[in-house]
């Protein structure tokens, strides 16, 4: 992974230089601008690869029916230069922070090539490391590496916390003391605590001193005694355990017995700096690897994935900002035909009416509707003549009541029809019912949206309900 990462960053390294040049519109974005660099330089070498610029169709008409009377070319570069930026970012990011977490991990590693492990200081604490070896099959051991003796001046008293923990500490993968079938953790040394602990055992063809329990026919009853030692003082403790049949396999038998090899091991190299691991099992050697987990290579590939998806993601999100564009064209269409009837019957002519409509929503929140209409006079004044201006209206809302509106005033433009303030009004009255129509099926969505959590809620008065009724009746 560090390899990999390293290589990623070069190349990211070497992208920066041959960009810096580059001159990107985004301001106020200063941690972004590399990569918005980066993206239009990237950008650029693929239009002159192929020759043209590389947009989708779909993206192509989003764009240009989003943003009416913008540089095409322009729409295209800054739509890409910004999706492609934001996924160069996360995979920038994914990559540094896995590797990150990979170096972490390879910091953890402190077994040596001879087959060593230096002890912490006792500030630092306990060490765990997993080790491994193959014999038989591989073989893997989470062992807790005691730090080299402290003081009597450093260590701390918590003398009633540990022995209220001590049976918890003990029990392992155990349900209870009192039903043991699988290994004790009878070690010198528990994690967070200044204290060593012997144990003994009245039955250690049972369970041992080390916490092995030995395979039994029939339940048999062990007392264990832990002696406490905390620098010159001491105590004991005296736990009872049961110990019931395990039915042991042959792999966990060699499993138990190479951790007991272990835990001998390290408990008789307390006295030294330096933990030499067992080399031989029998007459088998032993070779031993330590396992940390990496999840630096699943955050880079996450990160990746990540960066493909907001890059792939990006064009369903211009589109679906489209529908929503036209969505709310739709519903100020009853508003605008009825704008447009008010107008007209006060004597203006069509395009006298546009205009008013575009001005009235001057030093306004202007909806996607009349920037629509504000499009259309500027074209108007640009020279545009007015039924194509009208028709060019009706394209780029590319909504039918629009067409439908647009070919009326094109056609009174063109023939004179006397009549066109009674088919407005007749279009505006039809426009309302089918707003009505609209809003009731909303209502009605909305109605069944809402049946899951009315549900839920229900269930959650139910029980508020029945639990303390149950209770009452001692149920």
């Amino acid at each position: 992974m560090c390899i990999v990462a390293a290589v990623i960053l070069a190349v990211y390294g070497v992208g920066f230089f041959l960009s810096r040049k580059e001159v990107t519109e985004r301001k106020g974005e200063k941690l972004l601008t590399p990569f918005y660099r980066l993206a239009l330089f990237l950008f650029k070498k693929r239009c002159a690869w192929k020759k043209e610029y590389i947009c989708k169709g779909q993206v192509k008409r989003d764009l240009e029916l989003l943003y009416p009377g913008e540089s095409k070319e322009h729409l295209y570069t800054a739509y890409h230069v910004k999706k492609t930026g934001v996924s160069l970012l996360i995979c920038f990011v994914g990559t540094f922070l896995g590797l990150m977490v990979s170096l972490k991990s390879a910091m953890q590693i402190v077994l040596t090539d001879e087959g060593t492990i230096v002890r912490t200081g006792f500030r630092e604490g306990s060490q765990g490391v997993h080790l491994k070896t193959e014999l038989e099959g591989e073989q893997g051991f989470d062992i807790m590496i005691a730090p080299v003796y402290m003081s009597d001046e450093e260590l701390v008293i918590v003398k009633n916390a540990f022995n209220l923990e001590l049976e918890q500490l003990i029990r392992m993968d155990n349900l209870s003391l009192r039903q043991v079938s699988s290994d004790l953790n009878l070690a010198d040394y528990f994690s967070g605590y200044p204290f060593t602990v012997e144990w003994v055992s009245d039955r250690p063809d049972v369970l041992s001193s080390t916490g092995k329990v030995w395979e039994v026919s029939e339940k048999q009853d062990v007392s264990l005694k832990a002696v406490i030692t905390y620098g010159s003082k001491s105590w004991e403790e005296l736990i009872e355990v049961c110990v019931v049949p395990p039915g042991v396999s042959k792999e966990e038998k060699l499993h138990r017995e190479l951790q007991e090899l272990l835990l001998a091991s390290e408990e008789n190299s307390r006295q030294e700096k330096v933990w030499k691991l067992p080399e031989v099992y029998g007459d088998t050697e032993l070779l031993w690897k330590q396992t940390v987990e990496d999840y630096g290579l699943l955050l880079w590939g996450l990160a990746i994935a990540a960066a493909v998806a907001v890059y792939i993601l990006s064009d369903k999100d211009l589109h679906s900002l489209l529908l929503k564009r036209r969505a709310s064209m739709k519903r100020e269409y009853p508003d605008v035909v009825h704008t447009l009837v008010l107008y007209l019957g006060a004597g203006m002519t069509i395009r006298g009416a546009l205009q008013r409509m575009s001005c009235d929503r001057e030093g306004k929140k202007r909806t996607p509707v009349y920037e629509e209409i504000a499009y259309t006079c500027r074209e108007l004044y640009a020279g545009v003549s007015e039924g194509l201006a009208y028709e060019h209206l009706g394209k780029r809302t590319g909504l039918q009541e629009y067409v439908r509106l647009c070919t009326l005033l094109t056609q009174n433009l063109k023939k004179g029809n006397a009549a066109l303030l009674t088919r407005l009004k007749e279009e505006a009255g039809k426009a309302s019912a089918e707003r009505m129509q609209t809003v009731k099926k909303l209502g009605e969505e909305a109605g069944t949206k809402l049946l899951v959590p009315m549900v839920m809620m229900l269930g959650a008065v139910m029980l508020m309900i029945m639990i303390p009724a149950f209770s009452a009746m001692g149920v």
